[in-house]
């Protein structure tokens, strides 16, 4: 009866790593599309390579105890083009700093996802349109800074 258990343990252990790699190369994936979308004039993105195991590897990028994206800290980093609306995805996401870069294009609706959001911070880029009322979901949301968009909707 204590093999079994002990094998219904390492089962359940074993799934559970997969599981996390999973997710870690789905949000991987995921920031390697965003990084494809941009244009990285100073190499601040080299390290994204989508053949290691996991995101959390990657400067510029945080994870949380489970090797979930939780930060993405790309402020002043020159980099420029749109947001993808896959970031929307990124679950555990926390923190997202984009501040003083060229991101252009509308933000997301997709980013009202992100209902464990904290920060988000897009100011000082060339971004247009209104800001998603689906960021007015996010109840964690404590910190919005933008000066972009035309009109806020929530």
């Amino acid at each position: 009866m204590a093999a079994q258990t002990g094998a219904a343990v390492l089962l359940a252990s074993l799934l559970l790593a997969l599981a996390a790699i999973a997710s870690s190369n789905t949000e991987g994936d995921i920031l390697y599309a965003q990084r494809q979308a941009w244009n990285d004039p100073n190499g601040v993105l080299q390290s994204w390579d989508p053949t290691l195991a996991n995101p959390c590897y990657w400067f510029h990028v945080s994870c949380n105890n489970e090797n979930s994206v939780a930060r993405v800290d790309l402020g002043n980093a020159g980099i420029s083009g749109p947001l993808i609306p896959e970031l929307g995805q990124l679950k555990s996401l926390r923190y997202l700093e984009l501040y003083e870069n060229k991101m252009s294009g509308p933000i997301p609706a997709t980013l009202g996802n992100l209902r464990r959001l904290i920060s988000l911070d897009l100011y000082s880029n060339h971004l247009t349109g209104t800001i998603p009322a689906s960021l007015g979901n996010i109840g964690s949301l404590r910190f919005l800074y933008e000066s972009c968009c035309s009109k806020l909707l929530f």
